[in-house]
Formats: C-alpha cells, sequence, structure tokens
C-alpha cells in the first residue's frame, strides 16, 4: 500500500473515531478545548501506543499531524450548536452514529496495527501481530473513556469490542501472504466494523464473572 493510500485509509478511521470521542465530550457537557482533546485523543491515541509499543518515536501522530489536525476539525466541527443539538433532539440517531463511527475507527485502526508492526517487524509472530491491532483499535477509545471520567468502554459493555480487534487482527495476519497487503487489510477492516455491529445487534458477548 502506497504512502497516499495508506494516509487515505488512516484518516478513513481518524475521523470517525474523532467524532465518537467529540461526541462524548459534549454529552459530559465540556468546553470546545475539551471536545477537540477528546476528539483527537481518540482519533491518533491508539496510534500513538502503539508507536511506543513497537519503538517508532516520535509517534506518527507528532511527525505526520495531519491526523491530529484531522481529528481536531471533525470534533470542532461536531461542537458546533446546529450539530450537537441535532443529536440532542435524536437520542437514537446519537446512539447510532456513536456505534457506526467507533466501528470504523475500529476497523481501520486494528489493521493498520498489524500493517505497522509488519513493516518494522517483518518477521514478527502472530502474537506480536495481534497485541499490536488489538491496542491500536481499542487503545484511543480507552484513553477518551478515561479522560471522560468513564468506565472503559471494554470493560463496562458485554458486546463483543476488544474480541472483534483480536479476531480482525489475526484474519489480516493470516490473510497477508496469501492476499496481499492491500486485500487482507480492506476484508479485514470490514471483518471487524461488521462483526462489531451485529454483536452489538444481537447481543453478542462473552461471560461475565458470576455468570
Amino acid at each position: 500500500m502506497n504512502e497516499q493510500l495508506l494516509t487515505i485509509f488512516v484518516l478513513i478511521g481518524t475521523i470517525p473515531a474523532a467524532v465518537s470521542g467529540a461526541m462524548l465530550g459534549i454529552r459530559k457537557h465540556m468546553d470546545l478545548i475539551g471536545v477537540a482533546i477528546l476528539g483527537m485523543t481518540t482519533g491518533v491515541g491508539g496510534g500513538i501506543i502503539r508507536d511506543l509499543i513497537l519503538g517508532n518515536t516520535p509517534p506518527q501522530a507528532v511527525k505526520k499531524p495531519i491526523f491530529a489536525l484531522a481529528a481536531i476539525g471533525t470534533a470542532v466541527l461536531a461542537f458546533i450548536p446546529p450539530v450537537h443539538r441535532l443529536f440532542d433532539k435524536h437520542p437514537k440517531i446519537y446512539t447510532m452514529l456513536m456505534l457506526v463511527t467507533d466501528s470504523m475507527g475500529l476497523g481501520v485502526f486494528t489493521v493498520v496495527g498489524v500493517q505497522t508492526a509488519l513493516d518494522y517487524y517483518p518477521e514478527s509472530g502472530i502474537f506480536l501481530l495481534v497485541f499490536v491491532g488489538t491496542v491500536t483499535g481499542v487503545g484511543g477509545g480507552v484513553l477518551r473513556d478515561l479522560l471522560a471520567a468513564e468506565e472503559p468502554y471494554i470493560l463496562a459493555k458485554r458486546h463483543l469490542y476488544a474480541g472483534a480487534c483480536m479476531l480482525g487482527a489475526l484474519l489480516c495476519a493470516l490473510l497477508w501472504e496469501p492476499l496481499g497487503k492491500i486485500a487482507s487489510m480492506t476484508i479485514s477492516a470490514i471483518f471487524v466494523f461488521i462483526f462489531r455491529l451485529l454483536s452489538a445487534h444481537f447481543h453478542w458477548n462473552m461471560l461475565q464473572a458470576g455468570d
């Protein structure tokens, strides 16, 4: 995947992730700075954690500020009163938007995590690829929830969230050699997106302690 295509691919994940962060900030009655920080953190937080794990410093979000700026711009746009008031009047639309945007970011970030791990450690085993892919997928959301004083989504909900990342990262790693980079990343990102939506709709979950 060439540099321009990869940039577009990451932006596809960054923008909807920033929306989910911004909407949570608005629901928490944060000011513009708080909403922008929460949107940026959600948009690039997972990638920063990924790069620190892989020893890629400074992280890409710092070396290529286009992603952080895109996340901030998206959050500011969501902060505009007519925009967020629309969601206040239509809570079902807000809930659906949060689910869809979060799922899009989850899928894209997961496979970009696998791709980045392979770029830096081409001989890496499956465990590293799945671990880095999962951390990249859920990292921004975890930071978002912690900053907003929310229980992290991956711990509070029974829906398969981190599990979707793990399966998507595993699928991407397994398809990498036979199908190539573009096909494996696209298929796996779509898989995570659809799997996440289905798990929320049908309430698929892992058993909780005590069940």
